[in-house]
């Protein structure tokens, strides 16, 4: 399968010069671009002030401090954000971009392969839960548990809560990983049917037909 690594960096050491930040700049924005690979019909964020923004914050890195595109919470503070995959994502590495004042979120929970997810279902037990920093120029990345977010065909992003403010708002999610092409395989069913002579066995409880994927 094709497998396209958006989140391999390089960092030199010594001196530093305008080219060498302006390449490592460049670097960083292909590894944040799986925002490439987001089914973006297909994907919600509930609880949105404004239909369809939710999907502004996940753009390229570079247009990550554009401030005329943001998300903002409409009756309270959570946001949660449904995000489909055009094939299966590694997933390693998240950044999130907000206000220096109480509106920026302060937790973020994650939900690997949830589809249509909704605020009751956030009661259960997230993948991985972040504590987050106030971050304006969208640097600080939160690393993810590699191993349980290595086969990801849907993401949920679940704000629980921010700083303190009535609503939160966000300008930016970056994504770093893998992304892999997902194929479809057919699945065949068997049934294995038993028929005995009634008449030769006495049964007292006949089991169920079970398919058998093969």
């Amino acid at each position: 399968p094709e497998i396209v690594v958006l989140g391999v960096m390089a960092h030199g050491h010594g001196s530093c010069s305008c080219a060498a930040e302006r390449d490592e700049d460049s670097e960083r924005g292909f590894a944040y671009g799986l925002f490439r690979k987001i089914d973006l019909a297909r994907m919600t964020c509930l609880n949105e002030s404004r239909e369809g923004s939710g999907r502004l914050v996940f753009r390229a890195w570079e247009e990550r401090r554009d401030r005329t595109q943001f998300v903002e919470s409409d009756d309270d503070e959570e946001l949660l954000f449904n995000i489909p995959f055009t094939g299966n994502v590694k997933l390693k590495g998240i950044i999130l971009m907000g206000d220096d004042d109480c509106s920026h979120p302060s937790e973020m929970r994650l939900y690997k392969n949830i589809t249509h997810m909704c605020f009751d279902d956030a009661s259960r037990e997230a993948d991985q839960v972040f504590s987050l920093n106030r971050d304006v120029y969208g640097e600080l990345e939160y690393p993810t548990k590699i191993a349980r977010f290595s086969n990801v065909y849907h993401l949920s992003i679940h704000i629980s809560k921010n700083f303190g403010a009535e609503k939160t708002k966000i300008y930016y999610i970056g994504l770093r990983g893998e992304w892999t092409e997902a194929h479809r395989h057919e699945v065949t069913l068997c049934n294995y049917e038993i028929a005995p002579n009634l008449a030769d066995h006495k049964i007292e409880q006949i089991s169920p037909q079970v398919p058998f994927i093969s």
